[in-house]
């Protein structure tokens, strides 16, 4: 299964954070599963530490540090993903994680997120 990891949630994995449901980490730790981050997710984490509204040690270095040496992929914004973006439903106001929906939605992706907003939307879901 292909799993698009929602923002919190890396930042979630990375710090051992006990809101990462066990279901969720079993799927990210399987190698079953092709992990990927979109690149939205870390420009939302770079902006966030940038304004320190967000406290990562190794910064966003650390993050795609970490992203490698977990075998996560990156996943670039496509062209496809702007397209099904304007067509979404505005459910869910934040940029950030409507880009993250229309790029599952237009790769057949599954999302791993606790954000009750996502639910709106024809997407898979892991929590």
């Amino acid at each position: 299964m292909n799993l698009l990891l929602d923002t919190h949630v890396v930042l979630w994995f990375f710090n051992g954070d006990d809101k990462l449901s066990e279901n969720a980490k079993s799927q990210i730790i399987t190698d079953k599963n092709i992990k990927f981050v979109s690149i939205i997710s870390l420009w939302e984490i770079s902006i966030k530490l940038s304004l320190q509204k967000l406290l990562f040690d190794g910064g966003t270095k650390e993050i795609f540090d970490l992203i490698n040496l977990c075998g996560f992929k990156i996943l670039p914004v496509k062209e496809n993903h702007i397209l099904e973006l304007e067509k979404l439903p505005k459910y869910h106001k934040d940029p950030f994680d409507r880009l993250i929906i229309a790029s599952a939605i237009s790769e057949n992706f599954t999302i791993i997120s606790a954000d009750k907003n996502f639910r709106s939307y024809e997407v898979n879901i892991i929590k």
